[in-house]
Formats: C-alpha cells, structure tokens, sequence
C-alpha cells in the first residue's frame, strides 16, 4: 500500500493541455507558479503575462503547455478532483461497513485540505482554496456543455458516483443520492470560505472541533436515517 501512494500520479484528461506539464520541470514550475498567482490575485487578474514573470520564463512557453487560462484553471481543477478522488478511494477501501464508509467518505470530501507531500509541486491548500473561489467560473460559462463533451468534469462525476453507489447500497430506494453528495461537496466549500472572511454565516469555530464535517455527517444519517 505504501509503494502504490508513493508512486501514485494524478492523471488529467490529455484534451486540457498541449503539453502535459508534468513531464519537465517548467511544465512543473508552470503549475507550481499558477496555483500561487491565481491564489493571490484571483483568477480574473490571473494572466500568462504575469505567471511568465513570477517564473522567470517567457509568455510563449506557457503557451506550448496551456492554450488559455480557462484551460489552465481546468487543469489545476481536474488535478483537485482526481486527487480528491484518490484520497477517497484509499481511505475508505478496508471498511467493511458500508455506513462506516459513507461517514468516512463524507469527512474526506468536507474535512480542512492539507498538503500532501507525494505532489511537492503542488499546494494542495492553495489549490483548493481556488477551487472554492474559482471552480464555479467552470459550470456557470456558455463552454460548460461542451467541456463536459470533453470529459472536463469527470473526476468530480467519479466522486459523485461512488458516494452515490454506497448510499444506495445503505437504501437502494432512496432517491437523491447524487444531490445529497453534492449538496455536501458544494456546501462545505462554502462553509470553508465563511468560516474564513463571514464566520456570522456559519457555526464554524476556531476549537479543535470540526463542525462542517460534524454538519454534513449529521445530514447524511437524517437523510438516510442512520444511528
């Protein structure tokens, strides 16, 4: 199990990129940088300009990797979800329980992201506070129908359908399941940012206490009507 994390690499959809970034060092520095700025500045004040700056490179060689920054914000997205998924297939594998799997399930998709030292190239707490702030731009765009044709969102489908199929497998008549997930997923988010710059409009604490994945367990077992 320890050899399959160490050597474990998150595959993103080869449509996103030119180049695949993690096979040189720039591309590497390129995603490293990226995640910094967007995380700074906001994705709207995000250009390759300035990412080519902050790396002391150029503008056209972000260009041979990323054809856009939509496309860029993409990837680093796609590379959350597929790692998100990672950790949840590795940490609910040797549970027999299938309810002891959903509420573990639902802790790793609403507990506080902390970095992961098998992907040194990338902040996974910066990433996802841009995935808090920015991923929306990726559903709400007149793209949003044809980068699904492309597969863009299909490693947060891929969460969506293995929670979904354990509440199912807990109630097969239950009739929301994917709803239910992702009211989870996209509240916590939510909650992530209040309990940061608006805590009035949340219950979060600063205690040792995690009350968003307290919540989001206690809406799980009410909905399905679990002990």
């Amino acid at each position: 199990m320890k050899d399959l994390q160490v050597n474990i690499r998150i595959e993103v959809n080869e449509k996103v990129y030119i180049k695949n970034p993690e096979t040189s060092e720039l591309g590497r520095k390129i995603i490293t940088g990226g995640i910094d700025l967007i995380a700074e500045l906001g994705f709207e004040k995000f250009t390759f300009k300035k990412l080519a700056e902050q790396i002391n490179s150029t503008e056209a060689s972000i260009y041979r990797y990323f054809e856009s920054k939509h496309l860029f914000l993409v990837y680093i997205t796609f590379w959350y979800w597929g790692w998100l998924e990672y950790k949840l297939v590795f940490g609910i594998m040797n549970i027999k329980s299938a309810e002891e799997r959903l509420l573990k399930a639902i802790k790793i998709l609403t507990e506080q992201v902390r970095e992961d030292a098998k992907f040194a190239h990338i902040n996974e707490i910066k990433l996802y506070q841009i995935v808090i702030s920015e991923s929306l731009k990726l559903f709400f765009n007149k793209n949003v129908e044809s980068d699904n044709v492309e597969g863009f969102f299909s490693p947060y489908k891929n969460i969506l359908k293995r929670v979904s199929a354990i509440i199912m497998e807990i109630n097969p008549n239950y009739t929301y399941p994917n709803m239910l997930v992702n009211t989870c997923i996209e509240g916590a988010k939510r909650q992530r940012f209040f309990a940061n710059h608006l805590p009035s409009l949340t219950d979060q604490n600063h205690s040792d206490n995690d009350h968003i994945v307290n919540f989001y367990q206690e809406l799980i077992k009410n909905q399905l009507e679990l002990k």
